[in-house]
């Protein structure tokens, strides 16, 4: 029996409103089957349905729902589509959501009210209802349902303690930031209407693929707004600013936004409408300028951070850059391979940090921990595996998938982008080993109360920081590179259909062939790279307690403490943008409002009171005056009339 496609979101769903309306009554119990198993079941059921496709190899498979909105010629139905592109994510955004599900149960229990973990598990479960339903539409309407979803539940996880300021300012920058990016891709999606006269992917693609002379000179504005939005969705530069302040929510949350949702929907999104973008030459090329400075930027940013979680924060967004890069140069099964190997290198590091804070007991900063690793050995060993991954060691996963990105930069002859990421390779292993060194090497930093009670994290919590630091060894080897064989690279033959032959002179990515030669010294090179950074991380971190980069950093404490500040970027946008419009909303209100339309009305009415007030004095309610008046009416009357 084939599981049909929307069973898969539907279940999330359910569980979102089990959580919601049953789960303060039922309790912790009730909440944790609920939530957990709504996702379990939905897991089972995607991969009963991806199994016999990864298989097969099958097409595009699209099951309609019901028709929904019918005006004229246009028409937006509930679909869903199952192609290779979307099976791809459908398998770990399910699969890895579970893990994180089954975490939170471990790290969320002894939340202090039923109602505080109803509420978590419900907007969690909401959070895949709309990332599966982002995945799995079949036209841009259903999509912007699941992107709005997705940014609805980033402002209710983040902001989930919001008796805090802190988080609560933090669900409100994440929603304001993203409304940006939504209103480029709101205007985006009208521009491909104007184009195309439909919404339906299959339609619009295929279109552009059969008469690309037609419609390329349009697309460039629109592939630059459709980016805008993914700028926002998947914090590049400079709409990045959100994602280091999400780390305010639990850090299960934090998880799931980094390696399975929200901030892979953009680089999804884009790889969608590959058709499209690669007709326009202009606008890929700024998706991968724009891919390559966030990708340094960010990482030199990571080099400071004291924080736990914010250094793997803007290593996300780092690594993000590394896909949107890619992309920009049409390496778009590579930016893909890297947003599935990340997924389990990115959760295994978030969940083995929220162990580490967990076992501290709510510490996050790196220079009150170390010592750490032989208190906490799973978390440790997950840690460094899924460390060596994203640093790019082989043969870990992320070696497989970066050096895919480097080779396809290098292949489309763009050599000051290739050399941002090679370097950025070298600082990701820096300041990851930074990281690993600071909280797990040396002696204990923190109180010595708090150092007694350092202990494992539970079954629930170490369990899925098994699977994911597997999944971060082993998962590089869907996508090996083509110096392995032809049919090596499991992910680029099944991703092929994504990709229809389009030819118009012009518009093709320049690229040069690498042979497998170079492509043997390419690896080697980062490689180096990746081990030159690894290792320096180890000698000032580990084996020197951090005294060179205290000497280096008190050479040029401008630099570091413009670095430490992220660059004050926040506040620089501060100047030009919130304070402005903070003093424009008090004009439009103290004088506009207040003085001016107020003052209108306020003046209308004292008028009207004012000629009541003086009508007052004719209604004494006496009949004798009645009278007296009506008799004084007369006499006029007839002085009038007699004088006409």
């Amino acid at each position: 029996m084939t599981v049909a496609l929307w069973i898969v979101p539907a279940l999330p769903l359910a569980g979102f409103l089990l959580c919601l309306l049953l789960g303060t009554r039922l309790g912790k119990g009730f909440v944790s089957a609920a939530g957990v198993g709504s996702i379990g079941i939905a897991t089972l059921a995607a991969w009963s349905r991806l199994l016999p496709y990864f298989r097969d190899g099958g097409g595009a498979v699209v099951e309609r729902i019901a028709p929904w909105i019918t005006a004229g010629n246009f028409s937006v139905d509930v679909s869903f589509r199952l192609d290779p592109l979307s099976a791809l994510m459908v398998s770990f955004v399910t699969f890895v959501g579970f893990l994180i599900h089954l975490y939170s149960v471990g790290y969320m229990k002894h939340d202090e009210t039923d109602a505080g973990y109803a509420r978590y598990f419900a907007y969690m479960n909401l959070f895949m209802f709309s990332m599966l339903t982002l995945v799995l539409a079949n036209n841009f309407v259903l999509m912007f349902v699941g992107w709005e979803g997705v940014g609805l539940c980033s402002y209710l996880l983040i902001g989930y303690y919001y008796e805090r300021e802190y988080a609560a300012a933090a669900g409100r920058k994440a929603f304001v930031v993203n409304r940006i990016g939504d209103f480029g891709f709101l205007l985006g999606m009208f521009g491909v209407f104007s184009l195309f006269g439909t919404l339906d992917f299959g339609d619009v693609f295929s279109r552009a693929a059969a008469n690309p002379g037609r419609f390329a000179p349009g697309l460039t504005v629109v592939c630059l707004l459709l980016f805008l939005g993914a700028m926002g969705k998947s914090a590049q530069v400079p709409l990045h600013v959100w994602l280091p302040d999400a780390m305010a929510g639990p850090t299960p949350v934090s998880a799931l936004i980094h390696a399975a949702t929200m901030v892979t929907a953009g680089v999804y999104m884009v790889t969608r409408c590959n058709a499209l973008f690669r007709l326009a030459p202009e606008a890929m090329a700024v998706v991968a300028v724009i891919g390559g400075v966030t990708a340094i930027f960010a990482a030199v940013i990571a080099l400071a951070q004291n924080d736990i979680k914010k250094v793997l924060a803007y290593s996300t967004v780092s690594q993000l850059g590394y896909m949107f890069l890619a992309c920009g140069v049409g390496a778009y099964v590579a930016g893909m391979f890297h947003v599935l190997t990340h997924a389990f290198f990115k959760a295994c590091l978030f969940l083995g940090s929220g162990a580490v804070i967990h076992a501290l007991g709510g510490e996050q900063d790196m220079r009150r921990m170390g010592g750490l690793a032989p208190k906490l050995p799973v978390t440790y060993r997950t840690f460094l595996v899924a460390t060596l991954a994203l640093a790019g060691i082989p043969p870990l996963a992320g070696f497989f998938s970066k050096d895919a990105i480097l080779t396809g930069v290098f292949a489309a002859n763009r050599p000051i982008l290739f050399a941002v990421g090679l370097f950025t390779a070298g600082l990701t292993a820096f300041y990851m080993f930074r990281l690993v060194s600071l909280t797990f090497s040396g002696r204990f930093r923190g109180s010595a109360e708090v150092g007694a009670h350092v202990h494992e994290a539970p079954t629930t919590m170490t369990l899925p920081l098994v699977v994911l630091a597997f999944l971060s060894a082993v998962g590089g080897f869907l996508g090996l590179p083509e110096v392995f064989g032809e049919s090596a690279n499991r992910v680029a033959a099944f991703l092929a259909p994504v990709f229809p032959p389009i030819f118009l002179p012009g518009h093709e990515v320049a690229r040069h062939a690498v042979s497998p030669a170079k492509e043997w010294i390419l690896m080697g090179v980062s490689v180096t790279v990746a081990a030159a950074g690894l290792l320096l991380a180890w000698d000032w971190y580990a084996k020197k307690a951090g005294r060179p980069a205290e000497r280096l950093a008190a050479s040029f404490p401008r630099l570091y403490a413009l670095i430490a500040d992220k660059f004050r970027i926040d506040e620089l946008y501060d100047v030009l943008f919130v304070r402005p419009f903070s003093w424009l909303a008090r004009v439009l209100w103290k004088v506009v409002d207040v003085l001016v339309i107020d003052g209108f009305l306020n003046a209308g009415a004292f008028v009207v009171e004012l000629v009541g007030d003086a009508l007052r004095f004719l209604q004494t309610g006496n009949v004798r005056n009645y009278a007296l008046t009506f008799l004084l009416g007369i006499v006029a009357l007839l002085l009038i009339v007699l004088a006409g």
